[in-house]
């Protein structure tokens, strides 16, 4: 139990460590985790055997519950909406076509049989949002024509596609079926996938609003449990468990509920550390003895998916809408790496039923390895190359916490009666060069851009931008209660006299935040949130 616990420890600081590194040269980091899963795996150290193929198939789909569940939630509805057919159309369409050329190039170039060469296809069908977007946004490379919404919403929703084709191909081999099963299949993978997906999200958007959560961190539990509710009750059904943990991440990821920024920081880390575990059991399973005998046909299947298969497959969809130029084709095409969700898909093959004749797991192994370290290699240079990066772009207003990758800060403040902005007009306004009034909200909820003639009015409240400050370098905050027995309690705040000196920038008063003014009267209970400097 020692040691399992020291190799956890370990496997997770280089998580650490090598994700700075991957940021810095552009490299997934989940490259080295396949590879330090073939060290422990073929040297002994960590001894797989057949029968561990469930566990592992276990882990894996349990990992990428939450992998698709955060591709749903960090995507950015506002932007996403806009191209939502061409990359819908690429992440349901285009997975059919793409397993379907792959399948038939399978069986005419290696003899194979036509179930077994579809289920290749279908394994392999789908692309890793977290290998294109590590990339993207370590090399911050902004796109043109929406070309990175595309591949977010592409790659982030194709999974649940390629595991229904994969579970499909599967039941075929196995025989006995009908028609009218595999229409039911079909039907109950879609219907009870979307449908508890909407219903599971809305009752968790309901429950987060209005749910305070007594420590801070239990929010991020009842997410974690949703992710796992969003999958595990259509799957019992016969729905496709991660085509809801997508819909649910998606719906829920652009809902407003309080502490929604931390719960991006949280599943950044949940989700770095499930690609981990993903890549490193695939090391752990891979066999490198045989890989010799799987590599011919791994290094064919990976260079027809890279020139051919896939372009053929976004090529013949994006052609029908407009647009979309050759070369912005032939980028879609190129961006497609194998990656987390294939490598799951190829356990769940392996663990089946079904007979197969030929190693599939070491295969798509053999793929992904290629796809990460080619591609991933050379996916910079292509982009300019074809003329596809737009520096006026940022890739991070993709997704839903691009305001965690900039310097801009937003604050409100209400007009009051009193107030000297009221019935002032904007450009009478004395405000700084740094700070731009970018939204009017009025009190019958209506939203107005403002300009320069625009009319304050009592009761309008005022969005202002401006830039971010570090905290830690700029202000240091003092926490101080306000007792019953205090002899400031009922007292204006302009009486208050901290010890230290400071001033009080913020009161925290039953769970609720005020930004005080002189005429603000303490109470017992208050916690003051002094600026000491």
């Amino acid at each position: 139990m020692e040691t399992i616990l020291l190799l956890m420890a370990f496997v997770i600081m280089l998580c650490v460590w090598l994700n700075n590194a991957s940021n810095r040269i552009g490299m997934p980091v989940l490259l080295a985790f396949i590879l330090l899963g073939m060290l422990f795996g073929n040297t002994g150290w960590i001894n797989v055997e057949p029968e561990d193929f469930p566990i592992a198939e276990q882990i894996s789909t349990f990992a990428l519950i939450f992998i698709i569940f955060y591709g749903g939630f960090g995507t950015n509805w506002q932007t996403a909406k806009k191209i939502v057919a061409p990359a819908g159309a690429l992440a349901s369409l285009g997975v059919v076509l793409t397993a379907a050329l792959l399948g038939v190039f399978m069986h005419f170039c290696f003899g194979w049989g036509w179930y077994e060469s579809f289920l290749v296809g279908a394994v392999l069908s789908p692309t890793d949002a977290a290998s294109v977007f590590s990339i993207l946004r370590s090399k911050k490379l902004g796109l043109k024509n929406n070309t990175a919404p595309i591949l977010e919403l592409e790659s982030g929703s194709n999974d649940p596609f390629a595991y229904m084709l994969t579970i499909i191909v599967l039941t075929l081999m196995k025989g006995n079926v009908t028609a009218g099963s595999v229409v039911w299949l079909l039907f109950a993978q879609l219907a009870f996938g979307i449908g508890c997906g909407f219903l599971i999200a809305k009752i968790a958007i309901k429950a987060l609003k209005k749910t305070k959560f007594a420590t801070s961190g239990f929010d991020s539990l009842f997410m974690l449990s949703v992710a796992l509710f969003s999958y595990s009750i259509p799957a019992l059904i016969g729905g496709n468990g991660y085509l809801s943990a997508y819909i649910a991440g998606i719906m829920i990821g652009n809902a407003d509920f309080p502490g929604k920024k931390s719960q991006v920081n949280f599943f950044d880390g949940i989700t770095g550390l499930m690609q981990v575990v993903i890549f490193f059991v695939l090391g752990l399973l891979a066999n490198i003895e045989s890989m010799h005998r799987v590599l011919l046909p791994a290094i064919a299947i990976f260079f027809f998916l890279l020139i051919i298969g896939r372009f053929i497959a976004v090529s013949g969809i994006l052609v029908f809408f407009k647009n979309f130029s050759l070369r912005q084709m032939g980028f879609i095409s190129f961006v497609g790496l194998r990656g987390a969700s294939s490598i799951v898909f190829a356990i769940v093959a392996t663990t089946d039923e079904a007979i197969f004749d030929h190693d599939i797991l070491n295969i798509v192994f053999c793929v992904v390895l290629l796809s990460i370290s080619i591609q991933g290699f050379l996916l910079p240079m292509m982009a300019k190359w074809m003329k596809m990066i737009d520096d006026n772009n940022d890739v991070m207003t993709t997704f839903n916490d691009f305001s965690e990758g900039n310097s801009l800060q937003f604050s409100q403040v209400k007009i009051i009666e009193d107030s000297s902005w009221a019935e002032a007009k904007v450009k009478d306004l004395q405000l700084p060069r740094t700070v731009l009034l970018c939204q009017l909200i009025h009190p019958d909820g209506t939203i107005e851009v403002p300009g320069g003639e625009s009319l304050l009015k009592v009761g309008d409240t005022v969005i202002l931008c401006s830039h971010s400050v570090q905290t830690d370098n700029a202000i240091r905050l003092e926490e101080r209660p306000v007792h019953a027995d205090s002899r400031y309690c009922g007292l204006p705040i302009r009486e208050y006299s901290p010890v230290a000196g400071g001033q009080v920038i913020m009161i925290k008063r039953k769970g609720k935040e005020i930004i005080p003014n002189g005429e603000t009267i303490l109470m017992d209970g208050d916690v003051l949130y002094v600026n000491i400097g």
